[in-house]
Parts: structure tokens; sequence; C-alpha cells
């Protein structure tokens, strides 16, 4: 392969694309990155088409337990941001870094060949085609809508969480969201609110956990105390949600089918609180759908006038052909970031955990830097993890029995994710991400200009 060729081909210009480039300009890493939109953001900027985003969305995961290494989100954002200052944030971080000048925006990856030297082809919308070491897969998780299919048809409004913006479009309308994510019950509220009538309708029971225990934030509650053995855990997490949340089988819902921590969490109870109000009515799962009306499995009835479906999405990205193992529309990979079946095939945001992801972000984009560098050196190291990649099969669920679903195909304990990561850092000789001189560097600088900037 040309040596003046760039090494990296990053696809997509969201938090992890991101990650993946301070990594690279940080390992002095050649690279390309692209990103079919305007601006940095990904999924985070709700004006870009197929953004999953509405107006109500907010970070799921704490501003204390998120963010970019060295780049702390703004002490005045509230616990919980809003997605317009995480835009905001991610701007701050792609600016601290310089990374806009080496994007190529409006540009998209189509599709990539793997070549018979293991380099990869990358042919792009422009009609160029070129060629790199790797490819980093980075373009999330939440671009294509997983769509159910039911018995019979329904003649009012009926689409996919997705396509959903603003609480105004439920004024007037019967409305019902199928789905208890973290999306879904965050829509059901703000259905609660705007609809002449709403609904939830979920198929399976769930621990509804609340966003602040004791007056602080859950995770940061959780990451505060001693670190206790799982059946510890459960314990006192479930002593405090009988004591914050009570017996949700009195609203309509369904017993949880599972144990504490089995299943991702549903982090909100402003839901419960309007079922507690008669604003939201809990519904089972649907049998059938005839016309405007919809029968559930408990044989009850509804009509309605719209149906929005907040059933998740599919982790596929056509550009990548078949190169990625699917299980459950999730690729399954070593840690859930290298391909064992392609040489730096590499995916650093395809995944699903129980925290919040910027971090993990990092520490993925530095070990997958670290490894090509390792690789360009001509360093045994390269060998060893190739070896791993191939033969290795960690447990990485930290003693969790989650839930047997497509969501949890690859799920994995962050916790348990990132102890074993870190172990492969040190295995290797590298240095971690918040402990590299350039990142302390960076940060000891934006802190020195934040703080003149507010005293100014």
């Amino acid at each position: 392969m040309n040596s003046a060729l760039p090494k990296v081909c990053i696809i997509g210009a969201g938090p992890a694309g991101l990650a993946m480039a301070r990594a690279c300009v940080v390992m002095g890493l050649s690279y390309d990155q692209y990103d079919a939109h305007s601006d940095v953001g990904g999924l985070w900027d709700i004006k870009q088409q197929g953004s999953p985003m509405y107006d109500s969305a907010h970070f799921i995961s704490s501003k204390t337990m998120s963010g970019f290494d060295g780049l702390p989100m703004p002490e005045q954002y509230p616990d919980y941001p809003s997605h317009q200052q995480i835009l905001q944030y991610i701007h701050a971080f792609a600016d601290q870094w310089q990374l806009r000048d080496k994007i190529s925006f409006q540009t998209k990856v189509v599709d990539i060949e793997k070549l018979q030297d293991d380099s990869w082809q990358v042919k792009l919308s422009t009609g160029e085609s070129k060629n790199y070491l790797a490819v980093v897969c980075a373009t999330g998780s939440n671009w294509f809508p997983r769509l159910p299919k039911f018995a019979g048809e329904f003649s009012g409004e009926i689409r996919h969480s997705s396509t959903y913006r603003s609480p105004d479009e439920f004024k007037g309308k019967r409305v019902m969201v199928i789905g208890a994510g973290n999306s879904g019950v965050d829509i059901a509220c703000d259905a609660a609110t705007h609809a002449d009538k709403a609904f939830l309708s979920v198929r399976r029971g769930y621990h509804f956990v609340p966003k602040h225990i004791c007056g602080v934030p859950t995770d940061v509650f959780a990451a505060s105390g001693p670190q206790l053995p799982l059946w510890m855990q459960r314990m006192v997490l479930g002593g405090l949600l009988r004591f914050y949340v009570g017996d949700i089988t009195r609203l309509g819902l369904p017993k949880a089918d599972h144990k504490l921590l089995e299943s991702h969490p549903i982090l909100n109870t402003q839901v419960l609180y309007y079922m507690q109000h008669g604003d939201l009515i809990a519904k089972p799962d649907v049998e059938r759908l005839e016309g405007r009306s919809v029968l559930f499995k408990d044989g009850s009835r509804e009509e309605l006038d719209m149906i929005l479906l907040a059933t998740g999405y599919n982790q596929v990205q056509p550009y990548a052909r078949d190169y990625f193992r699917y299980e459950g529309g999730r690729p399954n990979m070593y840690l859930q970031l290298f391909s064992r079946e392609h040489k730096n095939l590499l995916a650093p945001s395809f995944i699903e955990t129980n925290s919040g992801a910027f971090k993990l972000f990092d520490l993925m984009a530095f070990a997958i830097a670290n490894h090509l560098n390792d690789q360009l050196q001509g360093k045994p190291q390269a060998k060893w993890l190739a070896e791993m990649i191939q033969r290795d099969e960690p447990d990485l669920t930290g003693g969790i029995d989650f839930v047997k679903s497509d969501r949890h195909a690859a799920y994995f304990d962050s916790k348990t994710w990132q102890n074993y990561l870190k172990k492969i850092y040190r295995t290797m000789g590298w240095t971690l991400p918040t402990e590299h001189p350039a990142v302390l560097q960076q940060a000891a600088t934006t802190a020195r200009s934040a703080s003149l900037a507010h005293s100014g």
C-alpha cells in the first residue's frame, strides 16, 4: 500500500467519529473523515435528515458521568442536558481539537471493499474511490428504524418514532405509543400533556428507575457509593425503587419479567406520574389492528388516530455490505469494537450497555489508534491483539443474565467491559486517554481558557 495515502478512513462525525479523529490526532495517524451531513453532531443534530431527536429529548446519563476525556460538560448545564446542549458540547469538542477542517461534509461513503492485501477501498458519493489501511464505522446505531408487523391494518396514522419531532403533532388526537424504551416513555409523556387521549402499549414488564436518588443523579449516586456485589446492588436498588416508585402493576403496567439490571434501564418515573393522574393509560401488547380500532391481548379495544412505534433500531450499515456478522440486528464483534472476520474493520459506535457512551468512545478510539499505530511500527503487540481478536471470548456480562432479546444480543456490562479493555491497554503498553500527555495538556489549556472567560 502506498505509504503516502491516509491510513484511516473515519465514517461519521458524531460523538464516536470525533473521538476517533481526536485519537488519530493525538497518535499522529493520518486520516480522512466523511459525514453525510453539513456539520458535526450526528444524530444529536435535530436538523439533520434522519435524526431521531425530538424537541423534549434529553441526555439519559448525567453530565457528571458523561463527556469526552479532557472536556467536562459545562458546570452550568443541568443534571440531564437537552439535545441542544449536547450538540453545543459536541461542537465545542470539535473546536477544541480543530477537527472540522479534516472532515468532508455532505459526502457519503456508499461502499467499502476489502482488497487482497487486507486494505480497504472506500467509494464516496462524489464518485471517488480511495484506499485505506483501516475503516472505522462511526455512523451510530439509531438511523434504521425497526418496524414490527401486526395482524390486520390500521386506517389512521402509523409511523416510527424516528419521524417524531414536536408534541404539537399530538394535538386533537387519540394517540398510542408502542414501546417502553427511554425514547418511548419520553414521547408518551409528551402525548400525555398534548393529546386528547394518550396510551402506552408495552409487551413486557420493566423496572422504572428515577433520574435522581437522594437529590443527585442516579448514576452519580451509584458511582459514589461502595462497589457492591451484584446481589447486594439488587437488594439496595430494589429497596430504593420500592420506596421511590412502589408497585407499578396498580397503574396497569405488567410486573417486570426479569431481575433488576438484567435489561437496559428505563430512567424515567415521570411516565408513572402521568399514569397516576390518568393522563396516560397503560395498555398491553397489540393483538390486531382493525381500521381505527386496536384490539389488545387482554381483550380490550381502543379507537385511535395515531400510533407511534418507539420500537428501536437496527444497527445495519448498508455501505459495509455483509462484512459485519449480525445478531439481533447488531454486529457481533470483539469487545463490540474489532471485527473478528475482517482485519481493520472497526466500529466504535454500535454499543449497547448500561452506562453513558461518550467516555467509552474515548477508550475505543484510543484502542483502535494504538493498535493501528502498532501495526504501522511493526510492534509485536499488533500480532498479540490480532490473535486475541480471533480467539479471545471474554465474559463481559459482569455476572448479569441479560434478557434474551435482540437489543441485548451483544449487550455488555459497562464496568466489566471497561476493566477488560483497560487490562488490554496495560498488556499492550498503551496509555489510557485520561493519562495521555496531549489530552491532559489540552484539558488544562481548556480549563484556563474557561476560567478566564468566566472571570471576564
